[in-house]
């Protein structure tokens, strides 16, 4: 991949998993194959997939998350993951590869979720007085829906007793999105990070906000556009050669609206000039 393109510093790499849900089987009396997943690996601001894997039967992304990540070039790039990869050994591996990461956190990890969720409803209670830390806010409104998204990041983590286990650990991000609907209430989530970067509430969101990309860009596509789920194709190799071809033909898709955009912009310059 280094040799056709290469991603500069910053880039967002998003890393995830998707199950072709079509190459499922079962068979009478018995669960057959529990269809194939793909992990795939996604670079933002050029609209690329980088690779992608499929994990072993009777395994998960786990596994295959640092099969993918051995055939990137990583260096400079900050990769987010969700929850399934928060795992030390894939952050060693991360940070071995010279890239930044920004991973969700949940309660997979012992008592980790939970320590950093206290901490900033600890935080939060005395109004974050003393406590060095980085905030933003951001608001976008379409479409009759308001969504406020909320970002902490603090390197405030000496007291981390775990942050040793996790290499190059420098802040702890927590990020509060509401979403108000014309007609319905008002709805509140917050989710936890960890990361290598610094305590940094702007790039924190963008690395969050980013992680996105491969949702609405590569999976979203395959769904909608491919049927990509509704695919009955799983004779051996055939389901994931089907893979293959149809993100590749996601990435020509992005590629040419882009094209269009871009034309459209200099059409509308044009005029104003």
């Amino acid at each position: 991949m280094k040799s056709v393109f290469e991603l500069s510093s910053g880039s967002l790499v998003n890393i995830d998993g998707k199950q072709l849900r079509g190459s499922r089987s079962k068979k009478e009396g018995h669960d057959g194959k529990e269809g194939l997943r793909i992990v795939s690996a996604w670079a933002v601001e050029n609209s690329l997939a980088l690779g992608q894997v499929k994990t072993e039967e009777k395994s998960n992304e786990i596994t295959a998350i640092p099969q993918l990540l051995r055939v990137l070039e990583l260096k400079g790039c900050i990769v987010t993951i969700d929850a399934m990869g928060c795992q030390k050994e894939i952050v060693k591996q991360l940070r071995e590869q010279e890239a930044d990461y920004c991973i969700s956190l949940k309660g997979n990890q012992g008592t980790l979720h939970q320590e950093i969720r206290d901490y900033f409803y600890w935080a939060e209670r005395r109004g974050f007085a003393e406590i060095e830390h980085s905030y933003c806010e951001a608001v976008e409104k379409d479409h009759g829906r308001i969504e406020t998204r909320r970002c902490w990041a603090t390197e405030d983590i000496a007291w981390l007793k775990q942050k040793k286990e996790w290499r190059d650990l420098q802040s702890i991000i927590m990020v509060e999105a509401t979403r108000e609907v014309i007609g319905k209430a008002a709805s509140t989530e917050r989710r936890y990070f960890i990361s290598s970067l610094p305590a940094a509430a702007n790039g924190s969101l963008r690395a969050v906000r980013g992680h996105w990309g491969i949702e609405n860009s590569l999976h979203w596509v395959l769904d909608v556009a491919f049927r990509e789920d509704s695919c009955r194709i799983r004779t051996e190799n055939a389901a994931e050669n089907m893979a293959i071809r149809k993100t590749s033909d996601t990435e020509s898709l992005e590629a040419r609206k882009e094209l269009q955009t871009r034309n459209q912009n200099q059409k509308a310059q044009s005029r104003m000039g």
